[in-house]
C-alpha cells in the first residue's frame, strides 16, 4: 500500500495526555447545567471546546497542543464535531484514579465517527471507551469581543474571592450590576432582589484580593445572575487551592469576558522529579474563557 493511501486513512487527530484529572477540571469549569451539548474544534494548534446558552453566554476551553505528550494532527482545515459535555466529562473521569496521573490516548474519528479514548499506561488492563458524536449546529452567537476604548476596562481578582462574592449575591431571578470607577479605583458587585447587597473590591486596599486594575472612566452594566454565576460555579478545587487569579474584562456594549487558568501539569506526588515551577508554565495551563452579554435597559 502506498504511503499516500496510509495517510488518507489516518484519523484527524491522535493525541496522548498524561493528566486526565487536569482535563476533567478544565472541562468541568464550563459545565453549568446537567444536560449540555458542546462543539469540539480540532486544529494543528490544539483542541477548543465550546458551549453556549440561549445566545447570552458562551464558554471556551483552550487545550493547546503543548498540553499533550503526543499530538498527531492529519486533517486539513479545522474539523468540528458535537458531543454531550456531561458524557465526555463522566467518561474521562472513569480514566482518572485518585492520587495517580493516568495516561490516555484520544482519537478522532473512529470507524463510525466516534470519539475514541483508551488508557495506555497499564500493562495489566486497558480501559476503552467510544463516545458517539454528531454533526454540530453552527454556533449561533458570534461573540466578537471588542475593547470598549483605547484603555482596557479590566481587573484581576483572586478566583476564590470572585466565586464567593458571586455566590453571596444570589437573588432569585435577579440581575447583578458591575460598576467600575477609576478614582478611587474600585469594583462594585451589586445584587437587587428583596433587598440590596453590595460587595466592593477596592484596589490598593485589598491587594491580596485585587491583583490588577485598569480603568479610565466609570462604567456600569447589569448581567443576569444565572449567567454570571455560571462563570464561577464549577471552578475546580485546584484553582481555589492554588489561589489563582481570574481576569474580567468589559468590552464594547458591556460584553463581559471572564478568564480562568487551570493547571494540567502532572502532580508532583505522582511524578516527584517535576519541579513545582513547571505547574506555572504556560504550556501546562488550560485557558478558560466565558463571554456574557449585558442586559439591555428597556
Amino acid at each position: 500500500m502506498s504511503s499516500s493511501a496510509v495517510e488518507a486513512e489516518a484519523p484527524d487527530l491522535v493525541c496522548q495526555l498524561d493528566n486526565v484529572q487536569g482535563m476533567v477540571d478544565a472541562l468541568s469549569a464550563v459545565r453549568w447545567k446537567r444536560h449540555q451539548d458542546a462543539v469540539v474544534e480540532l486544529s494543528e494548534h490544539g483542541v477548543v471546546l465550546i458551549v453556549e446558552d440561549t445566545g447570552c453566554l458562551q464558554a471556551k476551553v483552550y487545550l493547546q497542543r503543548e498540553l499533550f505528550v503526543r499530538y498527531e494532527y492529519h486533517a486539513e482545515g479545522r474539523p468540528r464535531f458535537g458531543v454531550s459535555l456531561g458524557l465526555f466529562v463522566d467518561c474521562l473521569n472513569s480514566f482518572s484514579a485518585p492520587g495517580r496521573s493516568s495516561m490516555i490516548e484520544i482519537q478522532y474519528p473512529g470507524p463510525d465517527m466516534q470519539l475514541l479514548i483508551k488508557s495506555v499506561d497499564s500493562l495489566d488492563a486497558c480501559i476503552y471507551a467510544e463516545i458517539r458524536t454528531r454533526i454540530p449546529d453552527t454556533i449561533s452567537w458570534d461573540y466578537n469581543f471588542e475593547p470598549a476604548g483605547s484603555t482596557p476596562l479590566t481587573f484581576t481578582v483572586k478566583s476564590a474571592a470572585l466565586k464567593e462574592a458571586i455566590d453571596d449575591l444570589e437573588w432569585p431571578g435577579s440581575s447583578i450590576q458591575i460598576n467600575l470607577q477609576p478614582d478611587p479605583p474600585c469594583i462594585t458587585f451589586k445584587g437587587e432582589g428583596h433587598g440590596d447587597l453590595q460587595i466592593d473590591f477596592t484596589y490598593y486596599v485589598n491587594t491580596d484580593l485585587v491583583i490588577a486594575f485598569h480603568c479610565d472612566c466609570q462604567v456600569s452594566y447589569r448581567y443576569k445572575y444565572k449567567f454570571l454565576r455560571a462563570t464561577t460555579s464549577n471552578l475546580p478545587s485546584s484553582v481555589i487551592k492554588d489561589n489563582r487569579g481570574s481576569k474580567l474584562t468589559i468590552g464594547r456594549g458591556g460584553m463581559l469576558k471572564v478568564q480562568h487558568l487551570v493547571s494540567v501539569a502532572r502532580s508532583a506526588t505522582s511524578h516527584p522529579h517535576i519541579d513545582s515551577a513547571e505547574h506555572q508554565q504556560p504550556s501546562r495551563i488550560a485557558y478558560i474563557e466565558f463571554f456574557v452579554k449585558s442586559e439591555v435597559d428597556e
